[in-house]
């Protein structure tokens, strides 16, 4: 069935929450991936698939290298794309917007909740740069390990997490006819979310 304005939730946050809970219930493989694009100084753009690990009224949330190219570009530029792409659904949805830092005590608690050896691959790796072969890397795993034998895995100084706060959503469903329906959201200036139809 077509997709009405007046059928999504006025609210773009829990209409987005609707689409992952019946991703998730469709027992879809993690239906909480997206891709992040991101742009550095000089407007090269990048791309690449997370999991999203928050999601309420302020944005979206996830965690990363912050000296990767992502955490380099949204020093340089914060300001981010995500999309997430439900194919067994036929659904998309788009979210666009700044993005600023978490507070170090939400980071640090959303580090306690990953598994240890997720904490030590952190420690490890040196994101996106060059390594000599699996056994280099494998042996820094090791090396952290041993430095951290426990389940006490500090939070690293070059990790932590980041909110995109929307200015824009857009959710879009396919249809056979290719006459795709979208709706987009944006914020009045009176803060209110704003829906309207675009074309294919």
């Amino acid at each position: 069935m077509p997709i009405d304005v007046t059928d999504l939730d006025p609210d773009p946050t829990r209409q987005l929450v609707a689409w992952l809970t019946e991703a998730e219930a469709a027992s879809l493989p993690l239906p909480n991936a997206f891709a992040l694009a991101t742009a550095d100084e000089d407007g090269q753009p990048s791309v690449r698939m997370l999991l999203l690990r928050g999601l309420d009224a302020d944005g979206l949330r996830f965690y990363t290298n912050r000296a990767s190219r992502k955490g380099r570009d949204l020093a340089a530029n914060p300001r981010a794309a995500a999309a997430f792409w439900w194919p067994a659904l036929n659904r998309q949805a788009r979210v666009n917007g700044a993005v600023t830092r978490i507070a170090i005590e939400e980071s640090t608690a959303y580090w306690a909740t990953r598994p240890r050896e997720s904490r030590i691959s952190a420690w490890a790796s040196d994101q996106g740069t060059e390594i000599g072969s699996r056994a280099e890397l494998e042996a820094r795993v090791a090396e952290v390990a041993a430095r951290y034998p426990g389940e006490d895995v500090p939070l690293p100084p070059f990790w932590g997490g980041y909110l995109l706060r929307p200015a824009t959503f857009e959710f879009w469903e396919s249809r056979p006819d290719r006459l795709h329906d979208r709706v987009e959201y944006r914020r009045d200036l009176d803060g209110r979310w704003h829906r309207r139809r675009l074309q294919p």
